[in-house]
């Protein structure tokens, strides 16, 4: 088993900076050195590093058993890991779009999330289930999806969101680590590629040392007074964005990286919304059932008498559209964000 590490919950100072993709990739090695139990499974991700950079540079030191390219059968690679769960290993699987998870969501959701339950506690699933989530990729309804909600709504599994390299390679270090099933959602656009550059503020300093980020502890990205921006994944940069745009009109956002939504780090959220007033909820998901209808659900019956405005942000209930401009149009950027908060703060 792996050695315990330190646990941070906010950035240390260094001089290394990684993308978000060479983060995932370092915890992921650290972790099967220490433990042989460890072993990652995918479409392209043996010769091919990962589509999205996840796995680059793996099969170079661990070899075709720890590193394997499986045939194009989500349902049978992710049943594989299940039944390697359950036998004792810690199989890290991915799932190269989380669109494709209808095809194998019976494995998913009836095995992987529940069978601890259905066993009475006598079995545990500890496997990593990795995803790639988002859209700004031009890819169209089955490619370009978020879907938080989705495995967030089922019980079961932890759900994780990174949104920097410094939290990517410590919720890493906890997904492996953990005895129950997680889903580990990275978003494209947010991962350090060339060919598909990120926004600023992903490649972020990362200590070269292990350590492991608590799940359901919410990072406050940038304090503020005036309103309560909650979000996840790419829209925390956004929500960034926005918030200097705000300063120019004196207006003092507050941004919270939720980080992961199972656990939910309700309290984090309460408490900023005792101190602004004011709540606005940004998601890549889609905006009905989802979980800007969850965070304001929860602020109401936390803090409604100190809540005087809240709005959303999110998809809108269509699938995502192929063509750049129509995409753009469903999926809220830095003005949409900035916006609302103006007209929250009215």
């Amino acid at each position: 088993m792996a050695t315990e590490s330190r646990d941070y919950t906010e950035a240390t100072e260094t001089d290394r900076e990684l993308t978000m993709s060479r983060a995932m990739v370092e915890a992921i090695a650290w972790e099967m050195r220490e433990n042989d139990d460890v072993f990652y499974m995918g479409e392209d991700v043996a010769d091919y590093g990962g589509i999205f950079s996840s796995t680059t540079g793996l099969l170079d030191e661990f070899g075709r058993d720890r590193v394997m390219d499986v045939p194009i059968s989500e349902t049978a690679y992710l049943g594989a890991a299940v039944g390697a769960a359950q036998a004792g290993m810690r199989p890290i699987a991915e799932l190269m779009f989380v669109d494709f998870f209808g095809v194998a969501m019976d494995q998913i959701y009836n095995n992987m999330a529940k069978n601890t339950y259905m066993s009475g506690g006598t079995i545990s699933v500890p496997m990593v289930l990795t995803t790639a989530v988002g859209g700004t990729y031009n890819d169209a309804g089955q490619h370009s999806q978020t879907l938080y909600g989705t495995f967030a709504h089922l019980p079961g599994m932890k759900v994780v969101v990174p949104s920097t390299a410094y939290d990517a390679k410590g919720l890493m270090h906890t997904a492996i680590r953990d005895d129950d099933p997680v889903v580990y959602m990275f978003h494209k656009r947010l991962m350090g590629l060339g060919w598909m550059p990120s926004p600023s503020g992903p490649k972020t300093g990362v200590p070269e040392e292990d350590y492991a980020i608590p799940f359901g502890e919410a990072d406050v990205k940038r304090p503020g007074d005036d309103v309560t921006v909650v979000t996840l994944g790419l829209h925390v940069h956004r929500a960034m964005e926005a918030a200097e745009q705000l300063d120019d009109d004196g207006i003092d956002a507050e941004v919270i990286d939720l980080r992961t939504l199972v656990p939910l780090d309700t309290d984090t959220v309460l408490d900023s919304v005792r101190k602004t007033g004011k709540l606005l909820v940004v998601d890549e998901d889609y905006r009905s059932f989802g979980v800007t209808g969850e965070i304001i659900a929860r602020a109401a019956e936390g803090a409604l008498d100190d809540l005087s405005a809240v709005k959303r942000l999110a998809i809108h209930d269509v699938p995502i559209p192929y063509a750049r401009p129509l995409e753009d149009e469903v999926n809220p950027g830095t003005d949409d964000i900035a916006a609302a908060v103006r007209e929250l703060h009215e």
